[in-house]
This record gives structure tokens, C-alpha cells and sequence, in this order.
């Protein structure tokens, strides 16, 4: 791996009762330039029109579609994936979302952090996701 991770984990190990398979890391040592993408929802880049209101599996899909895009843009890919943080406004839409997101990053092993928020900048998006990534040496 060009990365290092450390302690790399698999949920269905150690979380057994939450019914999730997401390869996560308890840290990760990137080499390359640093890609921070700011917090995505599922909106069309390109129209800004909020997709998939009410479903918060389908926004956390389209996020990750936008992640990809914009990694790619930047010369980088999900392989690089090195932090994920995922905002939720309700609890009940962290297997959904989780789902979504571990099968874009099956393999990868990031960092992860999940909040539960009150609310996010429009009332129709359910779920925002962050990564940092990098662009390899």
C-alpha cells in the first residue's frame, strides 16, 4: 500500500450487532499532496438542484459520486481516501448511509468519525460526508 494504516478494522468484527462491513483504520500515514474536499451532499454540481430529497441512502450515494468526481478532478482517487467524516441529521440514517459509504470505500481503510447534528445548511439534505485524500508521490 502507498499509504500507511493503522490498526486497520472491519465493522462487522468489531461491531458486530450493527450489521455493517466498512474497512476503517484507527489512523492512516499518507504520503503526497493533501486534497481536502469540503462536505458534500447530494446536490448536481453543475445545477446545484438538491437531489434525492427525503432518502437519506440515495444522498449519501450522490455524495460519494461527487467525491469521486472531485477527487478525480484533482488527480486522486477513493484508493487515497484517507479521513471520512459523515454528518447526520438523525441517527436512524447511519446504516443507510454507512452501507453507501462502505462500498465506496471497500478496501480503502480511513480514519472515520460520524456526528449526529441537528441540522445542515438546507432542511432537505439528510446526510454531508467529508474526506481528506491525497495525491500520491
Amino acid at each position: 500500500m502507498i499509504h500507511k494504516r493503522l490498526r486497520p478494522f472491519n465493522t462487522r468484527d468489531t461491531y458486530p450487532e450493527q450489521k455493517l462491513d466498512n474497512d476503517l483504520s484507527q489512523g492512516v500515514v499518507a504520503r503526497g499532496a493533501t486534497v481536502f474536499l469540503r462536505g458534500q451532499i447530494s446536490q448536481d454540481l453543475e445545477t446545484r438542484e438538491s437531489l434525492h430529497v427525503g432518502d437519506a441512502g440515495l444522498q449519501a450515494r450522490k455524495a460519494m459520486e461527487n467525491i469521486d468526481m472531485l477527487l478525480r478532478e484533482a488527480g486522486s482517487e477513493m484508493a487515497h481516501v484517507c479521513r471520512v467524516v459523515i454528518y447526520l441529521t438523525d441517527i436512524r440514517y447511519r446504516e443507510a448511509v454507512y452501507r453507501e459509504v462502505g462500498r465506496w470505500l471497500k478496501g480503502v481503510f480511513p480514519c472515520s468519525t460520524g456526528l449526529v447534528v441537528s441540522a445542515l445548511a438546507r432542511p432537505e439534505w439528510l446526510v454531508e460526508i467529508e474526506v481528506t485524500a491525497v495525491i500520491p508521490d
